[in-house]
């Protein structure tokens, strides 16, 4: 229960800009109340001073008096639906954007340990289920809660003992309200918990749908996401089932209650103690007490589920990055060529603590220069690449550029001195303009073609519908893996950035347009000081230095005259690859 408060507490913050909106919602709100409850004076009107009376006038008035408090109810509601609902889109909308610009200032191994489709459940279905119940339910809540209150009080307006006794059963229409309403929160925590289940799956089922059908793997994947949407729909049922019985007991109670004291009042009037007309208030102000207990136990059930909805949410807001910048940022190094250094780094993955990425790893840099990095999977050759950039931080030793500690420096800073070119080209489902210039938003449309044509793109972006303006689809699928690469590499061009890293850049390509590609990133590399990652050590001979990586450490290090005249891995590997062998698979691609 201290937690739902406490979560609770913090969505309240993002209803605070807004409180103007929520009082006048709340006006309205008293005043739909305070209509509903004069409609049953005016009940009581009808029957005494109405029908009792005799005198068509009288009816007249009385119902003409009914009628205007309903014009009244129906206005003072449309404020506070309007004003409550549109307060519930804003409020959820500043939530979905503060959760999401949390999430992109988080660090990769928080992504390691949560699945994507997790996020999405969160940001989607648990802000649009708190949408539902800060614009309706909790605006139903309070309504019907001032509604029993003021019945309340007119009941005992109009009788006392009858009053007595609806008194007497308000404490039994809380009891399962206060027992049931922990256990609807915890289920329906779970319900959000296996409904984000299904959405992890979807998302990773859908995003490599490619791999699943050529494999032949729909079979297997339809049973996998059944058992998880049968997880999610046992768990629904039983949420359901705790909140019917919720619901069910206290309109039992009430009602019951309300049968009771029909039976009293009733013989009251035939006694002479009570008017008709009066009756018929307390009975109308007893059913209002009912209705709105009825009301006020579902919407309940309500907001224990935007409790659990508001936990996951508040989880994800209370996670801290690990890579955070420093309180003093140290300005970043000059436009001009960077020095690199690695300075006796040991680093393990948070998600393998125990194994060692980089052991005692040491490796200078000097601006301008071309390195290359080879080694078998697994050697840290990414590991590399992820700690320039800073996505995690070594457990010891220092990465340093032009002297400047890593630690030191603003990580968005940092990285804007920095262009990548993937193996696996990034491409978003957008423009090609928008996909060129992702590194630079600013870049003129001539920027983006002149990049473009260094790259190689520009021939066949020419021939697409729109050319730069044509749209790409998710992940590029209408290119082709060359286009897309070529793509990557005018986007590395058009960012115009100190540092270069390349993840064999040219992997995609045919020969003819490798060689091309090969020649535009050698202008491009000019200037710059440049780090590849090589699995093909065709596309390194020319590098300045190749370094040569197993388990984490420097093996060797040279030309690759140098290297092949030192015999070891990297001639054994060059062997296999020049003279048409096969590498043995432990030298594939470096995760």
């Amino acid at each position: 229960m201290r937690s739902s408060q406490k979560s609770l507490a913090r969505l309240a913050r993002f209803v605070t800009p807004y409180r103007a909106r929520v009082a006048a919602a709340l006006v309205a709100l008293l005043v739909a109340a305070a209509a509903v409850l004069a409609l049953g004076q005016g009940l009581r009107h009808v029957v005494d001073n109405g029908f009792g009376s005799g005198d068509p006038r009288l009816l007249d008035q009385a119902l003409a008096a009914m009628i205007a408090v309903a014009v009244a109810l129906s206005v003072a509601t449309w404020f506070r639906f309007y004003l409550m609902m549109t307060t519930g889109e804003r409020v959820v909308t500043d939530l979905r954007r503060a959760v999401f610009d949390h999430i992109v200032g988080l660090d990769p191994a928080f992504f390691e340990a949560t699945r994507t489709g997790e996020v999405i459940s969160r940001l989607t279905n648990d802000t649009t289920l708190l949408q539902q119940v800060i614009g309706y339910g909790l605006s139903m809540f309070v309504r019907n809660l001032i509604m029993m209150v003021g019945a309340a009080v007119m009941l005992f307006v109009t009788s006392w003992k009858l009053a007595a006794l609806v008194l007497l059963g308000v404490p039994a229409t809380l009891v399962p309200i206060l027992l049931l309403g922990r256990r609807v929160r915890r289920l329906s925590r779970d319900n959000q918990d296996r409904v984000a289940d299904v959405s992890a799956y979807v998302d990773e089922s859908v995003h490599e749908i490619r791999t699943v059908q050529a494999y032949a793997h729909e079979h297997a994947d339809r049973a996998a996401f059944a058992r998880h949407a049968e997880a999610a729909y046992r768990s629904a049922v039983s949420r359901i089932r705790q909140k019917a019985f919720l619901i069910s007991s206290v309109m039992l109670i009430a009602f019951c209650a309300v049968g009771v004291i029909l039976w009293i009042g009733g013989h009251d009037v035939l006694a002479g103690r009570l008017s008709a007309g009066e009756l018929s208030a307390f009975v109308f102000y007893a059913g209002v007490v009912a209705g709105g207990a009825g009301t006020v136990s579902e919407v309940w059930g309500e907001l224990q589920r935007a409790a659990g909805a508001t936990e996951r949410l508040v989880e994800l807001l209370e996670t801290s990055p690990r890579i955070l910048a420093p309180a003093v940022a140290v300005a970043p190094a000059s436009r001009a060529p960077a020095a690199i250094e690695f300075g006796e780094v040991d680093f393990a993955y948070p998600a393998r603590p125990g194994t060692a990425a980089l052991e005692r790893f040491s490796l200078r840099i000097a601006p301008g220069e071309r390195l290359a990095l080879v080694g078998p999977s697994g050697a840290g050759k990414s590991t590399v690449f992820a700690l320039l950039l800073r996505f995690y931080d070594p457990q010891h030793g220092a990465v340093r550029i032009d002297g400047v500690d890593l630690r030191d420096m603003d990580p968005l800073a940092l990285r804007r001195l920095i262009a990548v070119v993937p193996q696996d080209p990034v491409i978003f489902a957008a423009s090609v303009l928008d996909n060129v210039r992702y590194g630079r938003p600013g870049a003129s449309r001539e920027e983006a073609l002149a990049a473009c044509e260094k790259a190689l793109a520009l021939e066949f972006v020419e021939r697409l519908p729109q050319g730069l303006d044509t749209p790409l689809g998710e992940r590029g699928v209408t290119l082709s893996g060359g286009q897309r690469q070529r793509l990557s590499i005018a986007r590395a061009l058009l960012a115009d950035r100190p540092i270069l890293l390349l993840d064999e850049a040219t992997s995609s390509l045919d020969a003819a347009s490798e060689r091309m590609v090969q020649q535009a990133l050698e202008t491009l590399e000019h200037g710059r000081s440049t780090v590849a990652i090589a699995h093909r050590l065709a596309t390194v001979q020319h590098a300045d230095r190749i370094v040569v990586m197993d388990r984490g450490a420097i093996v060797a290090q040279g030309t690759h005259a140098e290297l092949m005249r030192q015999g070891g891995l990297y001639a054994h590997l060059a062997q296999l690859q020049f003279l048409g062998g096969e590498a043995p698979p432990r030298w594939e691609r470096a995760a």
